[in-house]
């Protein structure tokens, strides 16, 4: 039973670092992974860039059909150790597909997991809040209560 809820809590620690990793610039995670003296590791699939299809329904729940295409890149990397990470972003951004699969294989390491969640995670998830605060505030700013508005004589 301890290796099923175990198994069960490390997936969902990687989900919660892909959602907030793929919202994340290339760039902002490159800087806080330069602080982590990093292990040896190894792509195993270079990044590559390819399409995907979307599927969208009317209202939630009718019929699926196909929205349209979008890009996306990939990337896998192992680290020495063996643990082995996955990364996949829309777009052409070949960088950041390797830097996420780096991400999720140093997520699942028993040494640097912590470190990671810690020193790239956390502080690449506080910036996501602010930026959605933010976006919130700003269109919260725009919006028209129509029931309190008067209407004009005329």
């Amino acid at each position: 039973m301890v290796s099923v809820t175990q198994h069960t809590t490390q997936q969902a620690q990687r989900k919660a670092a892909m959602a907030v990793l793929a919202h994340a610039e290339a760039g902002e995670i490159a800087a806080r992974l330069r602080a982590i003296p990093l292990p040896g590791h190894q792509d195993l699939r270079e990044p590559e860039n390819g399409l995907v299809m979307l599927r969208g329904r009317v209202g939630g729940d009718g019929a699926p059909f196909n929205l349209g295409e979008a890009t996306m890149s990939r990337a896998a990397v192992r680290l020495a150790s063996g643990e082995v990470g996955f990364g996949y972003t829309l777009g052409r951004d070949g960088e950041k597909a390797r830097l996420i699969a780096l991400c999720d294989a140093l997520v699942q390491s028993q040494d640097f997991g912590a470190t990671v969640e810690r020193d790239v995670i956390a502080p690449l998830r506080e910036q996501l809040m602010i930026r959605r605060k933010q976006a919130a505030e700003e269109t919260a700013a725009t919006k028209v209560d129509f029931y309190t508005m008067v209407r004009g004589e005329g």
